[in-house]
């Protein structure tokens, strides 16, 4: 019996197992877990940043850096390697070899406001972009894969943008920052989704890509190790002893055994840029294409935030004089480089500078959310074919820009019954305010062409004329109110109509004479 019951339990031990077994293997398991949230980490390592900070150039270019005294070249473009000028040589002995080269000192603020312009450029493609070092960019794609098509495509996006730029980058892909950072130091265009595979990718990579003081990396290598695969497999307990418990940290949080959080950057929310001229110009076109570049970075900004401005403003600074301001305003938010160009073209030929201009600054209005367009007027232009389409807010955008912003104005209603007192007049560049609110809602009707006086009217028979008897469609809609003002009304309003089929709107004076009145046209 008792043999029975062990041989019971062991099978029934063994119907788990394979259970157990199945389950693993099948492709419904019976307990459904929420797989974990993974990050994507996309790092851009940028080790010609400090030659590239400046702008393109055509002839040979060298940046040096003083160390102990004397100016020594930090980094080399092609054509002056290919001369004999490498890193740590004296600017005296790289001006010997090539004398021709343009030396540059290193400008660690150039450096940084290149690396924020690429940091705001990359928010393009993900909420999360954090600048981890001097030369380094890091963006969680994870979310981004769906909407930019898959890796592959994010990937040569990106590639592509900063090759577009003027940046040569090494770029690396993997689940952690710093595993991502250090493929990316070493050279490594490695894209790795899977955490189990960060420690076979991370193996063979130089200790030159941790980043570690140089005691620490020359150290390790008087005991052998030369790689990160070699570092992974001495005792942890002697490594954090010898080398500090930071290491050690750096490591794990590599391989995704410790979080690594990290903090975002986020560009200024006003858009403000500077273009600086190596001379004096006087030249409008060239001061028209300078201002279309700084408008194209404004676009870029705007589009990455979903945003829109009404008002932008231009500075020219001159060298002898105080500066030259240009302010454009839009009628709705807007974010287009080419409609500002059109607004600025327009008022770039009446400005008046009064010397030349060394430096041009764009600085934007306040943020706003964009809003839906309305329809669009179509004007024939006289050289082209096919009618220009333009809207409402363009049209008064360049009459304002002709004749002045004095000259059109805008209409705005006003929370008042009384008709006469519903509505202002409004400047049209102006944000609108929550005070502009219209009381004609629901059922009422108001016409589009009110007389600046209530006219009165004939009777007949008890019937209002205006060419005709009138027919009374609707109404009456009784207004009673301004008792605290000398202009109180207490009027029953009607719309009516005559026999021409005008629409028309009349009203009743609720005093003992009882009158009638036209106030306006319906369209």
């Amino acid at each position: 019996m008792g043999r029975a019951r062990r041989h019971h339990r062991s099978t029934r031990e063994l119907f788990d197992q394979q259970s157990l077994a199945l389950d693993e293997v099948s492709a419904t398991p019976r307990v459904v877990k929420a797989p974990p949230v993974r990050r994507l980490w996309f790092c851009v390592y940028l080790p010609q940043l400090p030659l590239e900070a400046s702008g393109p150039g055509a002839s040979a270019r060298a940046v040096v850096e003083e160390k102990q005294g004397i100016h020594r070249v930090l980094l080399a473009c092609p054509k002056a390697e290919a001369a004999g000028v490498v890193p740590g040589l004296s600017a005296n002995a790289a001006l010997a070899l090539l004398p021709g080269l343009v030396i540059e000192e290193r400008s660690e603020v150039a450096e940084q406001q290149a690396l924020e312009h690429l940091a705001s450029w990359l928010e393009q493609f993900s909420s999360m972009v954090s600048i981890a070092g001097p030369d380094l960019l890091l963006v969680e794609i994870a979310g981004s894969l769906r909407l930019y098509g898959g890796l592959l495509k994010l990937r040569q996006q990106i590639a592509t943008g900063l090759e577009q730029l003027g940046f040569s980058a090494s770029l690396a892909i993997a689940p952690t920052p710093l595993a991502a950072t250090w493929l990316a130091r070493g050279g490594r265009r490695a894209c790795v989704r899977d955490p189990a595979n960060i420690s076979t990718a991370l193996r063979t990579l130089p200790l030159s890509c941790l980043d570690w003081p140089a005691a620490t990396c020359e150290s390790l290598v008087g005991m052998g190790v030369r790689n990160i695969g070699e570092c992974l497999r001495l005792p942890r307990e002697g490594f954090a002893r010898r080398f500090g418990p930071q290491r050690l940290l750096e490591l794990d949080r590599a391989r995704g055994r410790l979080p690594d959080p990290r903090t975002g950057w986020r560009a200024p929310e006003r858009f403000c840029a500077d273009y600086e001229m190596t001379e004096e110009q006087s030249d409008r076109e060239l001061l028209l294409a300078i201002c279309g570049e700084l408008l194209q970075s404004h676009e870029r900004f705007l589009l990455a935030r979903q945003l829109g401005v009404q008002s932008i403003e231009f500075s020219f600074f001159h060298l002898r004089s105080s500066a030259t301001v240009l302010r454009l305003g839009c009628v709705e938010a807007e974010r287009q480089a080419s409609r500002w160009s059109d607004l600025l073209r327009l008022q770039f030929e009446k400005l008046v500078l009064p010397e030349p201009v060394i430096a041009v600054r764009l600085q934007s209005g306040h943020a706003q959310a964009l809003r839906a367009e309305s329809g669009r007027l179509v004007f024939r232009g006289r050289t082209a074919g096919r009618g220009i389409r333009f809207s409402i807010a363009q049209l008064a955008e360049r009459l304002m820009a002709r004749v002045g912003r004095q000259s059109v104005a805008g209409v705005a209603t006003v929370a008042e019954h009384r008709p006469q007192l519903a509505w202002r007049a409004r400047n049209l560049l102006q944000e609108k305010t929550l005070g502009e609110v219209s009381m004609a809602r629901g059922k009422l009707q108001r016409p589009l062409w009110m007389l600046p006086e209530p006219a009165r009217l004939n009777v007949d028979d008890g019937y209002p004329l205006h060419q005709g008897r009138l027919r009374i469609l609707d109404g009456p809609e009784r207004l009673e109110t301004g008792w605290w003002d000398e202009d109180s009304i207490a009027r029953d309003y009607y719309t009516a109509i005559n026999p021409r089929g005008m629409r028309l709107w009349v009203f009743r004076t609720r005093s003992r004479d009882a009158d009638w009145y036209l106030h306006g046209f319906f369209g």
